[in-house]
């Protein structure tokens, strides 16, 4: 698949009660984030470089380089120009006096020209003798949308001060409503699943709500522009042969950290049983039980140098407790599981035997997938600190997937490890009683207040960006909260089947069953949130005021 380049523009403005930030909401009927609210913007047209004649401010080299590109920055500065102006009506131009157009003046009625591709933004400057001040443009970041959405895209988002003096409309196609919000305010709608919005929308959004005013946003972003993170394909070796790895597949981060001069040293594949140091006194050695709810297996991590703590030691399996072992030399002082599901705290017996190391975990809560026999010497809390020869341990309590689910933050090295809380290539299994789906957001949304550089899961490789892997599994979430709720206004009363069938539509019947129990735990979210009801074995909507 194609990844188109694009632009987006976000407008702020101040109010005597902070900034606030211009939000569009997307039809209905789009096939990519239909409803979602999101800035204006859209992808580069080919025409772009022809309004560079009409740019003022700094040159398309100086722009390329704080944009980490070889070329062409400027299109991306016009494409977002052009976008907010077709799908906002607002426009960034100045006439010959350098003075900031006004909502009445004469380019505004080429806006339809301009959204049906009759007129390019250049023919639209020329036309009116209008100049495009990128100068007040800053850039904020960069996001490239991850595999799996029916269209990607290579975005690059920027910000200025809305105009004065012109009306913001939507376009009524491609958009379908406007509103005017603080970031803070944009947040906890879209936290409370009022407003549907995507990942790059929301880590701007968390951005723009540290400043008080536009000015001090505006300086900040000018001397301060997006980290550049690599993006090119990475060497890496797949059973003893050279690969090249693409971003976003699954080995890349890991790749990037471990090699990251390129050499193809690293390997792209988890092998079980075979040691591999993914951070300074971290030691991933991954248990023989993949499966589909394991992937390639579970990941044990040693910690230390010369005294060890062993985070999941897994399944009580001989041959991973005996590499464990070896790895050790048999100096482990503790072993800490992050829950008590049956892929990660049973080999804690046997290490406990052979080694007498102290055991630190939350005890296993009622349910057959739960380790029953596990029994911790030491029950950490939320905000605990354990000491490691590798460094300090942040305990952070995290249910959701379990009542009794700890992520564990290696603090010096910023590194998460992560459990099954956040897990490589699949979302996680939310399964009633137990599992919560309110108080699994509500960890996603506490671990983003916390210092993470790269996530250690429970299977799979090395996660880099931690805020957009986290943001994701938030929206995803949220986006499917939103389809059952819309099922359940539709149709209430109705059983939990039916509901699965109308808001799983997008799933395979096969497993409609699994579905169902993902479906159960977003109702028992909308009724925790006063949103939904169960009576007499049907669920109906409640009235919202």
């Amino acid at each position: 698949m194609d990844i188109r380049p694009a632009a987006t523009l976000a407008l702020v403005r101040d109010t005597p009660n902070g900034i606030e930030i211009l939000l569009l909401q997307r039809t209905w009927d789009a096939v990519f984030l239909p409803g979602y609210y999101v800035f204006p913007g859209g992808a580069v047209d080919q025409k772009e470089s022809h309004g560079r004649m009409h740019a003022a401010g700094p040159e398309d080299t100086e722009i390329s380089h704080t944009m980490s590109l070889s070329d062409g920055g400027t299109d991306y500065m016009l494409a977002a120009v052009r976008e907010c102006f077709e799908e906002a009506g607002v426009l960034l131009a100045v006439d010959a006096d350098r003075r900031t157009i006004s909502g009445d003046h004469a380019a505004h009625d080429d806006r339809k020209a301009v959204f049906g591709g009759k007129l390019s933004l250049a023919e639209l400057c020329q036309k009116h003798k209008l100049t495009i001040p990128l100068d007040r443009m800053a850039y904020l970041s960069h996001w490239i949308t991850p595999p799996g959405p029916p269209r990607r895209f290579d975005t690059r988002f920027f910000v200025t001060t809305a105009p004065e003096n012109q009306r913001v409309s939507h376009d009524g196609e491609e958009t379908i409503s406007h509103v005017w919000l603080s970031p803070a305010q944009a947040l906890e709608e879209h936290r409370a699943g009022h407003r549907l919005m995507t990942l790059p929308t929301i880590r701007t959004l968390r951005v723009l709500r540290d400043f008080e005013t536009v000015e001090t946003l505006m300086r900040y972003a000018w001397a301060n522009p997006p980290e550049s993170y690599p993006s090119q394909p990475w060497p890496a070796i797949r059973r003893g042969k050279p690969v090249i790895l693409e971003p976003g597949a699954p080995a890349y981060d890991e790749a990037a950290k471990l090699d990251p001069e390129g050499a193809g040293t690293t390997k792209s594949e988890i092998v079980p049983g075979e040691a591999v140091e993914v951070a300074a006194g971290v030691i991933r050695l991954t248990a023989p039980n993949p499966g589909v709810m394991t992937g390639p297996g579970t990941n044990t991590y040693i910690l230390g140098h010369k005294r060890f703590t062993v985070l999941d030691p897994g399944p009580d399996h001989a041959g991973h407790i005996e590499r464990i072992l070896e790895v050790t030399g048999g100096q482990i002082d503790v072993v800490i599981v992050t829950h008590t599901h049956l892929d990660h705290s049973p080999g804690t017996r046997t290490l406990k035997e052979k080694t007498g190391c102290r055991v630190y975990g939350q005890s296993a809560p009622e349910g057959a997938s739960q380790d029953q026999k596990f029994a911790p010497d030491h029950q950490p809390e939320h905000g605990d600190l354990i000491k490691t020869d590798a460094g300090t341990l942040k305990v952070l309590h995290t249910p959701g997937h379990a009542s009794n689910h700890l992520c564990f933050l290696l603090r010096d090295q910023e590194l998460l490890f992560s459990g099954d809380h956040i897990m490589q290539g699949s979302t996680v299994v939310i399964n009633p009683p137990d599992g919560d789906m309110k108080a699994y957001l509500e960890s996603l949304y506490d671990l983003l207040a916390e210092p993470v550089r790269y996530i250690a899961p429970a299977h799979g490789f090395l996660m880099g960006h931690p805020e957009a892997i986290i943001d994701y599994l938030i929206t995803h979430r949220l986006s499917r909260e939103h389809k059952v709720a819309r099922a359940l206004d539709t149709l209430s009363p109705v059983s939990l089947k039916d509901l699965t069938s109308k808001a799983y539509g997008d799933v395979p019947t096969a497993i409609h069953g699994v579905a169902a129990r993902s479906a159960l735990a977003h109702l028992l979210k909308l009724e925790a949130d006063g949103r939904a009801l169960l009576e007499d074995g049907l669920w109906r909507a409640t009235p919202t005021t």
